[in-house]
């Protein structure tokens, strides 16, 4: 039976001292164990260093069995008896003492729960003792013995409330804090590559700012003018990047200057088809007045003959005035569009539009800050350049043979956060289409005198980027862009990498939806880099293999960053799952609980034990928690429920 006494009156300083917490028992099968097995010397001695044994000869035989161990010598018996020697052996009750804490060991495999219970009883006696501690000074304050009492006090307590993470590692953060890959400017084509550069450098922001924007601009003028082939399917030149920078990183600076040249594209396109629009208008006002004209005289007719004559009239006006559509002002962009405007502007636009802005309103409108329900078919559709029929009540269908939208969003991280808010987001696919950024702010280490961008770099980049638009522009049908031979295997090459990265463990394969179309993506690049390249119009020589290293760099940055992405927005729900239990731990300082305890306090997130358990175990592997061995089963009787332990210090140091 175990020799555990219950702490009596605390007024009795005498008796409160004579009998401190402690458990010769669990002493001896702490000892027995350790001269039973190597394995139960290595499991105590992580949780132990002698001092949890309340009885002193205990102590001895600890300090003779790590001697014996540290050398790599045997700790049975006779070789701790031997390591004793005569003298100390006597004292801590001869060998036969030691061969009766073997007899007495129910199991080695138990040392961790008998070693648990000895730290717990080592810190009780230390809470007894200072409560004698306590006593004392109060009643020293009360002689008048004491000038800081309150001191005293806080000395007195704070042995017993440090956190005491002895042979335990600090946990790994469950949060990312991988090195992120700045975005690869060599990758862009001169004219594209040296403004961002130079734009950033000026601007004293990150090259992925100017970088993820030059693609996105890319898009712009080659989204639904342009596809590329690849072995068995095609992709797209549209793209949808967004870049997380937190408040003062001049992210709208930026932004205005990666896309002035589509402003000016836009505008010009729009004088340039000025005149068509003012003459189609006036032919449509005559042909309106043809028709007027046409019916009334019809109507008025008198002779049958004459009348048939005035409705031929009115039926060639009316053919010529449904022939007669006034096309719309070209639009490349949006800054802030409703999914209902967007699919309008698409079906006005011949299928092409784009949304850049430098904040993520996009996202929150698509979540259905106006609908009060989540909307956004259309940039699943537009993403992937699908046909779209709008059918809507009290207004003409809109009809749109391939829709194709480009996002080029600049927003807050907090913003990329909350997209965990919108299940569907994930649940139907809208994450795993955008490229993400998430680079560091370079706040704090800004020069206040930066060098500013040559006037010759900012007209090339502009003059070249309006040419491209304005090219592509005026191509009546879409074109298709094949990769070379090289390229094609080098595409193949990519496929077969990114297979097994699925498989469980590995790091897509709690993001497959992203991971999924990471090769598409990577092809779409591709495109985008061969039309900068040759953006004279050279564009029906093929995708070289070197072109398409310099995409897959892209990819392989962007990659990093949706890892980093999905962390923040908690896509992998085990790893959500472990958060908020660390949180919890964390808010409530819990240092054991149970899964019933944590289950209780959690819902309606977790609804059972079994919800739990895989956020569990993210924890246990990242050292937030351990689980403590189970007790010794005396005869049979329900098996008593796991307990965990938290990292000591979490509380203090793991704020989410």
């Amino acid at each position: 039976m175990a020799n555990l006494t219950v702490v009596p009156d605390p007024d009795d300083d005498v008796d409160l001292a004579r009998s401190l917490p402690h458990d010769l028992s669990a002493e001896q099968q702490v000892l027995g164990a350790m001269m039973l097995s190597p394995r139960a010397v290595t499991e105590a001695r992580a949780l132990l260093d002698g001092g949890e044994f309340y009885r002193p000869a205990h102590q001895v035989i600890w300090q003779a069995i790590c001697a014996l161990a540290d050398r790599g010598d045997p700790c049975e018996p006779t070789a701790v008896a031997a390591e004793l020697g005569a003298r100390q052996l006597g004292k801590v009750g001869g060998a036969p003492y030691l061969h009766t804490l073997i007899a007495e060991t129910i199991s080695s495999a138990q040392v961790g729960y008998y070693a648990h219970r000895l730290a717990d009883l080592a810190y009780a006696r230390e809470v007894a003792s200072t409560g004698i501690r306590l006593t004392q000074l109060g009643r020293q304050a009360a002689d008048g013995e004491s000038t800081d009492l309150r001191g005293a006090v806080t000395a007195a307590v704070q042995h017993i409330t440090t956190a005491d993470a002895r042979n335990w590692p600090a946990p790994t953060p469950l949060e990312a804090t991988r090195e992120l890959p700045t975005f690869p400017l060599p990758t862009l084509p001169d004219w594209l590559g040296e403004y961002a550069a130079r734009l950033a450098e000026q601007t004293q922001t990150p090259h992925d700012l100017a970088g993820c924007l030059g693609l996105a601009v890319l898009a712009v003028a080659a989204g639904g003018k342009v596809w590329v082939q690849a072995r068995g399917w095609r992709e797209p030149t549209n793209i949808f990047t967004v870049i997380a920078l937190g408040p003062g990183n001049r992210k709208s600076e930026v932004f205005a200057a990666m896309t002035a040249p589509i402003r000016d594209a836009e505008a010009a396109l729009r004088d340039a088809a000025q005149p068509v629009i003012t003459e189609i208008a006036l032919q449509r006002r005559v042909a309106e007045a043809d028709l007027e004209k046409a019916e009334k005289a019809a109507i008025n007719a008198i002779d049958a003959v004459v009348r048939e004559q005035h409705l031929g009239d009115a039926q060639i006006a009316a053919e010529r005035l449904a022939e007669l559509q006034v096309p719309p002002e070209p639009r490349l962009f949006s800054d802030d569009a409703t999914p209902e405007v967007l699919t309008s502007l698409l079906a006005q636009q011949g299928g092409r539009m784009a949304v850049l802005s430098p904040e993520g309103e996009i996202f929150s409108i698509a979540a259905g800050r106006y609908s009060g329900a989540p909307n956004f078919a259309v940039l699943k559709h537009g993403h992937a350049g699908e046909g779209m029929r709008i059918d809507r009540v009290g207004r003409p269908s809109e009809i749109i043979e391939s829709a194709h939208v480009t996002l080029g969003v600049c927003t807050q991280p907090d913003v990329l956060a909350g997209l965990a808010d919108t299940p569907q987001f994930r649940g139907q696919g809208l994450l795993g289409r955008i490229l993400y950024a998430v680079p560091a702010s370079l706040l704090g280490y800004r020069d206040h005198a930066p060098e500013l961008i040559p006037a010759h770099i900012t007209q090339t980049y502009a003059a070249t980027l309006s040419s491209l638009i304005t090219r592509l522009h005026s191509l009546a049908e879409p074109i298709t862009l094949n990769f070379s031979d090289t390229a094609i295997a080098a595409v193949q090459e990519l496929l077969a990498d990114t297979e097994p990265r699925f498989r469980p463990g590995n790091d897509l394969a709690h993001m497959p939806d992203w991971g999924g179309k990471y090769p598409g993506a990577v092809v779409r690049i591709a495109g985008l880099l061969h039309l900068a390249q040759h953006h004279h119009g050279a564009w029906h020589r093929p995708i070289t293999a070197a072109t398409f290293a310099q995409a897959r760099q892209i990819g392989e940055y962007f990659l990093a960053h949706a890892q980093a992405a999905y962390d923040l927005i908690g896509a992998d729900p085990d790893l959500a799952d472990a958060r908020a239990l660390r949180d919890w731990i964390v808010r409530t300082g819990v240092h054991r609980f149970t899964a019933r305890d944590a289950v209780q306090a959690l819902r309606p997130r977790f609804r059972k034990v079994a919800d739990l358990e895989p956020g569990l175990r993210v924890l246990e592997a990242h050292g937030w928690i351990r689980r403590l061995p189970t007790p010794p089963r005396n005869g049979g009787g329900r098996i008593p429920a796991a307990v965990y332990e938290t990292y000591p210090e979490a509380p203090a140091e793991a704020t989410p």
